[in-house]
């Protein structure tokens, strides 16, 4: 069994004994017998304090929804919003502290908003001499593939800050080195390793048990997939929130599934399979409505590039939907469309290429970064 950053404590009890301890966690932060990060922190060394990332130091909270400061009830400890008023701990938040350590399951995806809670927490460690502590976990899809283009920083946001691919092929931990030595960030960062972590293991083969790593993320093949299906979000198609299989299922009340699902399993795309499907999602859009579409099937998750997937279907869907198909508008002060935020650029939305030509593209990219990232690997 692989043995996570939060299950070697014991071994680098060094890092914490003696000092007061903030905590950036999750429902996903725990150890291999299922006991959360904050109860292991609280009973063994001094935990002054929880920080908040999207949904919640519970998991209480659903997407893109505000989380408040409040007081744990279970540990009495005060836990500090991340992602509400403000995504940077305060210089108030780190009086209470010494160290921050961070323990969340990453997807493995650029667009998940731990990554840059974890990168601002680090920054703002940096700016108020304190440590920056990441217990590892590995990378649910494995550490070997990369995919997607490279962000451009005119579209920075909370869901793509750095110049990274949609899938990037690091654990948090390396990833948090590769933040910090090549962003710039240079805080006093230390890393509590994984043991017997493959960089081929999907997370099935850790001997690991799976918790959600947020609300919308609830199986392996959605983790698979989101890299490339996570770009539905910006468009007015539902990307299966509100079903039991978001990110596999994606479809609209307009759409003829079974035409689709057959245009789709006509492309060939290696590791999948297209199933024409019926859904009304509970929630998000197109709530309450009848929605066709199909179900994303992974028969061979090493064959799957997930970003191939995501962009061949949405292309697909905008052939078949005619007018009814939308980018979801700009919001915000901003003034930039989601779409362009999730993608790191306008090229997309604004079909500056043709799909093949687009995803050639952003396939040389993605092996640009393939070569900067294996001196970031601290795993075989």
């Amino acid at each position: 069994m692989v043995k996570c950053g939060v299950d070697l404590l014991e071994k680098y009890k060094e890092l914490f004994k003696g000092k007061r301890i903030g905590l950036i966690t999750s429902p996903s932060g725990v150890n291999q017998d299922m006991k959360s990060t904050i109860e292991i922190f609280h009973e063994n060394f001094n935990l002054t304090a929880l920080f908040s990332p999207e949904h919640g130091v519970r998991g209480e909270f659903q997407a893109g929804e505000k989380v408040k400061g409040y007081v744990d009830e279970r540990t009495g400890v005060k836990v500090y919003s991340l992602y509400g008023d403000t995504k940077k701990p305060t210089p108030e938040m780190l009086e209470e502290i010494d160290v921050l350590v961070i323990d969340v399951q990453d997807v493995g995806s650029r667009y998940y908003t731990y990554l840059y809670t974890m990168a601002y927490a680090m920054e703002a460690c940096k700016e108020n001499g304190k440590e920056f502590v990441v217990l590892d976990r590995p990378n649910p899809i494995g550490g070997l593939k990369v995919e997607g283009n490279i962000l451009d920083t005119k579209f920075r946001s909370f869901v793509g800050w750095y110049p990274i691919p949609q899938r990037y092929g690091l654990t948090i931990g390396e990833l948090s080195h590769l933040f910090n030595k090549e962003f710039g960030i240079n805080c006093d960062l230390h890393v509590v390793k994984l043991e017997g972590w493959k960089r081929d293991m999907y997370y099935d083969e850790t001997g690991l048990l799976w918790v959600n790593p947020s609300p919308n993320i609830s199986s392996l093949d959605a983790a698979v997939l989101y890299s490339g299906t996570c770009l539905f979000e910006g468009t007015n198609i539902s990307e299966g929130r509100g079903t039991t299989r978001p990110f596999e299922i994606i479809g609209a009340p307009w759409i003829d599934p079974y035409k689709l699902a057959d245009s789709m399993n006509k492309k060939g795309l290696k590791g999948v399979v297209f199933r024409p499907v019926y859904f009304i999602p509970s929630f998000s859009k197109h709530k309450g409505q009848l929605c066709k579409g199909v179900q994303i099937h992974v028969k061979d998750r090493k064959a799957v590039d997930s970003v191939e997937v995501g962009i061949k279907l949405l292309y697909e869907i905008i052939r078949q939907s005619g007018e009814n198909f939308e980018w979801l508008p700009p919001y915000g002060e901003s003034n930039v469309y989601f779409i362009d935020l999730l993608a790191g650029t306008d090229e997309l939305r604004l079909m500056k290429y043709d799909e093949d030509q687009l995803l050639d593209k952003w396939k040389r990219e993605s092996e640009e970064f393939k070569r900067l990232k294996e001196s970031y690997h601290f795993y075989e």
